[in-house]
């Protein structure tokens, strides 16, 4: 706890990690002559910084899906795709077979093209007989309006076929496919070039060595006007055709200019011009991480630099670069720059050191990033079921999944502690050097959690030699507050007792108790009152007696009326406090005085590192009863407001820990800023009726390899069902009626050994198991595991298989 970790071997743990090279020492760094300390310098290059805590700095971390290790994780492109040939000649037919429509639509071969002209128009402006002829017509403007209805039915079957073409031909999808990938400028050339090309069937005159006649867009809309005034005034009006032409041109034109974006391109070009053009603005440079930027914006140029040079000068390590931002955070919402530069200025990258005076953990044994508050447990399997940004992605956990709280179940030497167990407790314990957070690991019996120099706090039930006790009130002063937490430690596993008559009888001893001695009384002292023994009552009846405090007076006689009474709990209660009264607890639970005693309540004013030690093999009862207890205070500690740090507990066996009221108060937590690790060898450790609420309640669950196909089916339950789409073949014999198909079919089965078959393809949608009781008990390999997460803001990853090797 006393090394700040400058005298550890370098390379000797697994991914080593920045640390400083020497003792913090504070470089003078003047600021620069001709402006003040704290105005920002002028444009200039900015020089980059090489030092391995530099290169931590600036390495990318992208925003990911949750579970995802972000310290240079590059998102993973989606594969290209690629239209089947299939689509290609889908739009290729309907062109071909359009082309010879309308040959033979000009040509006149199409039958029966007069009929729909002659339903919509006059008798009078046709020939009699089946051909389509004009005749002039008496009385009108327009002798012959014959040919100008037939122009404007061309010009409809012409749109007709083209719209018929695009939709039948997929022409948007496969022009999108190809030209909507192509980068700027070169999709606006492409679709111009294409634009010009639509404009030179429609307008060939305006194209010089154009031969070909105009496609039927200009004329019919001349010939729709002049049957619409019969008149040829508009024709000869200058103003009206080209208004008219303008506006076909604008109508060819627009699909070609969506396509190539031609309005967000040009506005894109005019922005950037104008700030390139723009006087007295040189472009400032993008600052590193490493010269810490945020630093700069908030206003502090000098205390950035000096944070430049300790990086650079390898006085810094990830820990103190993390603990520096997040007092940068605090000074921020504070409003105290002013003091956060002076705290930089006066101690350099030793600023706001953990009280303990470390700045690093003895040694570490997992990847850590303490700027995303991630460490890295294993890598996702790229399966079929794994979404594509989780494809060999590292696999992730931080406060922002723990806080959710997590589940893990594996049988006994499936890896949990060193997997899973060690790296959260390690990670937390160094974002407790950087100030953001709090820990208390609770080691099964014989198995510590960590070294020692790991902590500020260590607690060894049964330990003679355990500096430090363990406060069973956890520091608080109400007694239906404490008496509430020891009842939960007690009885909460007991189906006879109920916890809130248990707190009752508790709280009528705590509290005349304290009212006479200012404390609560040792677990010792307490099983005596609760066993009615006249040598511990009769004293404090007489001190209350004395004190005239009538109120307490009568708590403790009411206890003393129920004790021994048919249903008190007394009983039930006093036999789980002999399970805490053995010889070997004797200087524990206050029974060694208060100068040693721990309450654990602690951690909601400091980021402490904190273990507890379970005893050793022979009270295994009473080491279910100790955890109870830390759980039941950590949800007290936990609902305490005005606590800006994450507080995490690590259950390395929550064997008899879980209970009705805990899973209620687990669920809880998320709002809190606070969250559990909960570690189970089979869900049959916790009773029957809390397996679905148990489930329900952690937002994290993790199924490891060789968990039973009863522990598979409740995750089965807890994970669900999803749609997913099958494909069925079945194969059918093909029963031939001609002879000579039956020979050639009975010669094949001579030759091949097999009938005649025909396959019959189905495909449908069916809902499935995301992962069922059998493949988590018989298809997760070794080593792996299936986990699913779920983050405090409520993003959500499936379960997915982890490979805790990787």
């Amino acid at each position: 706890m006393d090394s700040d970790g400058n005298r550890d071997a370098r390379g000797t743990h697994a991914n080593p990690v920045p640390r400083p090279a020497g003792p913090p020492q504070v470089p003078a760094v003047p600021p620069r002559p001709g402006r003040a300390p704290d105005t920002p310098p002028a444009p200039e290059q900015v020089p980059r910084i090489s030092s391995t805590v530099a290169a931590w700095l600036d390495a990318a971390r992208p925003a990911a899906r949750p579970g995802i290790w972000r310290y240079g994780y590059h998102p993973p492109k989606g594969a290209p795709q690629r239209l089947a040939p299939v689509t290609v000649v889908g739009m290729l037919v309907p062109l071909v077979l359009a082309i010879l429509v309308w040959s033979f639509w000009r040509r006149g071969y199409f039958p029966y093209k007069s009929v729909f002209v002659r339903m919509f128009t006059p008798d009078d402006w046709w020939w009699g007989g089946s051909a389509v002829s004009p005749k002039p017509v008496e009385g009108r403007t327009v002798a012959v309006p014959g040919w100008d209805a037939l122009w404007v039915y061309d010009g409809v079957f012409f749109a007709v076929l083209v719209a018929s073409v695009v939709m039948l031909g997929s022409w948007r999808a496969v022009v999108r496919h190809y030209v909507g990938r192509l980068p700027q400028p070169v999709r606006g050339l492409v679709t111009a070039l294409f634009a010009l090309v639509a404009l030179s069937l429609v307008f060939p005159e305006a194209f010089p060595g154009v031969g070909w006649q105009p496609v039927p867009v200009v004329d019919p809309l001349l010939s729709l006007t002049v049957l619409i005034t019969d008149s040829y005034g508009l024709m000869a009006s200058a103003l009206f055709t080209n208004t008219l032409y303008a506006c076909v041109t604008l109508l060819v034109v627009w699909p070609f200019a969506r396509l190539g974006d031609w309005w967000p391109y040009a506005k894109e070009r005019l922005t950037s011009r104008r700030e390139n053009a723009a006087p007295d603005t040189a472009a400032v440079p993008a600052r590193p991480r490493s010269q810490w930027p945020d630093v700069r914006d908030a206003g502090q140029h000098q205390a950035a630099e000096l944070l430049t040079a300790e990086v650079g000068g390898g006085r810094m390590n990830d820990v103190d670069c993390a603990r520096v931002e997040h007092a940068l955070d605090v000074a921020r919402r504070a409003a105290t720059l002013d003091a956060f530069r002076s705290t930089v200025l006066l101690q350099g990258g030793a600023a706001w050191t953990h009280p303990s005076g470390a700045r690093d953990l003895p040694r570490r044994a997992a990847r850590h990033d303490l700027l995303a508050g991630q460490v890295r447990i294993g890598r996702w399997v790229a399966a079929e079921r794994a979404p594509l940004p989780y494809h060999d992605a590292g696999a992730a956990l931080g406060p922002d999944v723990l806080g959710t709280s997590l589940l893990a179940i594996g049988p006994p030497g499936s890896g949990k502690t060193r997997t899973l167990v060690e790296p959260v407790t390690e990670a937390l314990a160094l974002q407790a050097l950087t100030g953001r957070a709090a820990v208390v690991a609770v080691s099964a019996a014989g198995d510590p959690l960590g070294a020692d120099g790991s902590f500020d706090v260590i607690v060894r039930i049964g330990d003679p030699s355990s500096v430090h006790d363990l406060d069973p009130y956890a520091g608080f002063d109400d007694p239906d507050e404490a008496a509430a937490i020891l009842a939960e430690a007690l009885v909460g596993d007991l189906d006879t007792v109920g916890t809130q008559g248990a707190a009752t009888a508790l709280a009528q001893l705590l509290g005349p108790f304290r009212a006479v001695h200012g404390r609560f009384p040792p677990l010792a002292e307490l099983r005596e009152l609760l066993g009615g023994e006249e040598r511990a009552l009769t004293p404090l009846r007489e001190r209350l007696a004395a004190s005239g405090d009538d109120v307490m007076r009568g708590e403790l006689e009411a206890r003393v009326r129920r004790t021994g009474v048919p249903g008190d709990c007394g009983r039930a209660l006093a036999d789980r406090l002999a399970l805490l009264s053995r010889p070997a607890f004797a200087d524990f639970f206050g029974g060694g005085g208060p100068d040693r005693t721990f309450a654990l309540r602690a951690i909601a004013h400091h980021p402490l590192r904190v273990r507890i030690d379970l005893p050793a093999r022979g009270h295994e009862e009473a080491g279910r009863v100790i955890t109870r207890l830390v759980l039941a205070q950590f949800h007290a500690i936990a609902r305490e407001g005005g606590r800006a740090h994450f507080a995490g507990l690590v259950l390395d066996d929550a064997t008899g820990a879980v209970t009705a009221e805990s899973v209620r108060r687990v669920q809880r937590l998320r709002s809190q800023n606070a969250g559990v690790l909960l570690v189970l060898r089979t869900i049959g450790e916790v009773p029957e009726p809390l397996h679905g609420p148990l489930y329900g309640a952690v937002g994290c669950r993790m199924a490891y390899s060789g968990v039973t196909t009863w522990d598979g089916g409740r995750f089965a339950q807890a994970w669900g069902t999803e749609w997913v789409e099958t494909t069925e073949v079945a194969k059918h014999t093909v029963f031939a009626d001609q002879p000579m198909t039956r020979a050639f079919h009975a010669l094949r089965k001579l030759l091949t050994g097999k009938a005649v078959t025909t396959d019959a393809v189905t495909v449908r949608q069916v809902e499935r198991e995301r992962w069922s009781a059998s493949e988590l008990a018989h298809a997760v390999p070794a080593g792996h595991a299936v986990l699913s997460l779920t983050t405090v803001e409520g993003e959500h990853a499936p379960p997915l298989l982890v490979d805790l090797r990787g």
